[in-house]
């Protein structure tokens, strides 16, 4: 293995973080809108902590698109078909743009929101650009859910992907995993 085939440092460090955030997101989010209202902890610590996590993976999201522009790739291995070639840039893709327009989605979503106070970021309330109304809301709150679940089930791919190719393809030259740490 030579530095050639492996990412650059500062995209590796961008997509373990964004990984465990983007993790994290999607379980604190489902879990605080699976509790009752009535839970005190959902709106007094969890939907402040996804709120700013949130941001967080948004602006990391930016950064690391912004890093793979100026940034030279490793080419996929010559012993990957061309359907997984294909297959895995549009899901590392796809996921890079979900890391930005999810949180946007959730930011519009809180904006939009009638009974919001806010968009916190670790001690500063974000402005709120977007007028309140509740029609706009339900639409952003549906975007927002339906394109997490998506990046969910793109993240399942990936790591499925990268499961098959380490323990299951024939020829051990198709191991993308080192690729990444």
């Amino acid at each position: 293995m030579t530095g050639r085939d492996r990412y650059t440092l500062p995209m590796r460090a961008l997509h373990w973080t964004r990984a465990g955030l983007i993790i994290g997101l999607i379980a604190l989010g489902w879990l605080m809108t699976s509790l009752p209202d009535s839970t005190a902890v959902k709106f007094e610590w969890m939907y402040p902590v996804h709120k700013e996590f949130g941001v967080l993976a948004f602006i990391i999201g930016l950064t690391a698109l912004v890093v793979r522009t100026r940034s030279t790739l490793p080419p996929h291995p010559a012993e990957l078909s061309g359907w997984e070639n294909m297959l895995s840039t549009i899901v590392q893709y796809a996921m890079l743009t979900l890391a930005v327009v999810v949180p946007l989605m959730g930011y519009a979503m809180s904006s939009s929101f009638t009974q919001s106070d806010g968009v916190p970021f670790f001690g500063i309330n974000l402005p709120e650009i977007l007028a309140k109304n509740d029609d706009a809301f339900a639409i952003f709150e549906w975007v927002h859910k339906t394109l997490a679940y998506t990046m969910l089930a793109l993240i399942t791919l990936h790591i499925l992907g990268v499961v098959k190719h380490r323990f299951f393809d024939r020829e051990r030259d198709t191991d993308v995993l080192h690729r990444m740490l």
